[in-house]
């Protein structure tokens, strides 16, 4: 097992499931002391129990991205739980209604907006913040392939607001490198979570979709979003500032 992390303080909001406890579980695996962050407390303490029987040390910190006192509150606590804030990897968000953009309810386009942009927007002001007034840090927002990379229709509001995330990771890439905090995001394509699953689809009827869409041939496995995380986040990828690691099976390519 290898240790990049020792020593390390990591929060990861939308911590309570999928995409966000891989990377939660990676990250206390390599040896970080990991606050996971979300709206619900029982999937946060469930997902701090795997780290825990693994050996790991976790603590789950429930909060709303979307609000900047929240978003605020979990950098302060992190850094009191654990004495400071290396890496954060923002990964809260929502997918949305299905339709066309003609047929878009407004409600839902700023829910959308709101959880997906307005979140990280906060999430990173607060940690981009500490971290200048602490010799700097690591960002990590995970994003999408839909709307900077691949359109497909039915998903307007949510490829906007992925497409607005990559935007945002790079501005703030090149406004802050010279704090010392380096920040990057990783695009994921289908994945083996409930987000990238058709309403009433089982397994066998996703993995056959897969098979004709996603040139690789499978969905992407969690970990395997997880390792290109830690990667970006590792101290192995001190020269990539602003990068946006597309990881859809070759959908883009």
């Amino acid at each position: 097992m290898t240790t990049r992390f020792a020593d390390t303080s990591v929060l990861v909001t939308g911590g309570g499931s999928g995409i966000g406890r891989a990377i939660a579980l990676a990250f206390a695996g390599e040896g970080a002391r990991v606050a996971v962050a979300g709206r619900s407390a029982g999937p946060l303490a469930e997902t701090v129990e795997l780290i825990e029987r693994a050996g790991g040390k976790a603590v789950a910190l429930a909060g709303d991205v979307t609000n900047g006192q929240d978003a605020a509150r979990l950098v302060r606590e992190t850094v009191e739980l654990f004495g400071g804030l290396d890496v954060a990897v923002n990964n809260a968000g929502v997918l949305g209604a299905l339709g066309p953009v003609a047929d878009i309810d407004e409600d839902e386009w700023h829910r959308v907006i709101g959880n997906n942009v307005t979140g990280t927007l906060l999430a990173m002001k607060h940690q981009i913040s500490h971290m200048r007034a602490h010799g700097g840090g690591a960002i990590v927002n995970v994003s999408s392939n839909l709307g900077a990379h691949v359109r497909i229709g039915g998903l307007g509001a949510y490829s906007a607001s992925k497409a607005a995330v990559t935007a945002l990771t790079r501005s703030a890439a090149r406004d802050h490198i010279a704090d010392g905090v380096r920040i990057n995001t990783v695009s994921p394509g289908p994945v083996d979570t409930a987000m990238s699953s058709r309403p009433g689809e089982d397994g066998s009827g996703k993995a056959e979709r897969m098979k004709d869409t996603v040139p690789v041939g499978r969905a992407g496995a969690v970990e395997e979003i997880a390792a290109a995380v830690l990667y970006l986040a590792s101290p192995e990828a001190g020269f990539t500032v602003g990068a946006d690691l597309v990881l859809d099976g070759g959908i883009g390519a």
